[in-house]
């Protein structure tokens, strides 16, 4: 059985959750090959096999399914050792884990109160709009309007919590020291999304990050330059 990758699928066939990209670029630091499949907000039944609802979904060879991407990651990394390592040993996976649950628990609140609407109005298809707008006013309480705040007060705010990264970056150019690990995938995730969501300038052309970003896009010739759609250089056989 081939290696196949489930993932949200967005407007234009825009391949949008951050969760999703950390896998991607997992596969292609690991040189893995797989097909990747799109899944819309009312798509749920194509991934039903997995037990669960949320992408991504990885169906590796062999038929094994792993569901969320630090699963994912963790799998990739003790399922092919012979290839670039995610993490760089016991140490970093440890420092990644603790990384990907800051990323997810204080970057992403902060990041989604910036782009929500943003997310809605013009990255998502019009069909998956209603599913959206009632799921996330239902998990927020309050409407989008209410609880999208992309301020300068609120951008302020999310830059600063950032400055960690800033000063990991002051004494190498990437989260993993002088060559890119897992981490740096996670935070790749998450700037990606808002790129393809908002048109929304979070980063200064100035700011280590912004550079940082820059070096990120151009790794694997590339691979993460893309929207991710089929046919773009970041995409495999559809």
């Amino acid at each position: 059985m081939a290696r196949v990758l489930y993932e949200l699928q967005g407007r234009a066939d825009r391949r949008l959750s951050p969760y999703c990209w950390r896998t991607r670029m997992a596969l292609r630091h690991k040189e893995l090959e797989a097909e990747f499949i799109p899944v819309q907000f009312g798509q749920k039944d194509r991934i039903a096999f997995s037990g669960q609802e949320l992408v991504p979904v990885l169906q590796d060879e062999g038929g094994r399914v792993i569901h969320d991407s630090w699963a994912i990651a963790d799998h990739l990394e003790s399922t092919y050792p012979e290839r670039p390592s995610l993490f760089g040993g016991e140490a970093g996976r440890a420092g990644a884990r603790f990384f990907n649950g800051w990323v997810d628990r204080a970057l992403h609140p902060a990041m989604i109160r910036l782009i929500l609407r943003d997310i809605h109005d013009g990255a998502i298809a019009e069909v998956d709009r209603p599913y959206f707008r009632a799921s996330r006013e239902a998990r927020f309480g309050m409407a989008l309007e209410d609880y999208c705040d992309p301020s300068a007060g609120r951008i302020k705010a999310f830059r600063g919590l950032l400055e960690p990264v800033r000063l990991a970056l002051e004494e190498a150019p990437y989260l993993g020291g002088a060559a890119p690990l897992y981490a740096d995938h996670i935070l790749f995730g998450t700037c990606k999304f808002v790129e393809l969501c908002s048109p929304l300038v979070i980063f200064a052309e100035d700011d280590p990050i912004y550079e940082w970003y820059g070096r990120m896009l151009a790794l694997f010739d590339g691979y993460g330059a893309s929207d991710g759609a089929a046919g773009g250089p970041a995409g495999e056989p559809e």
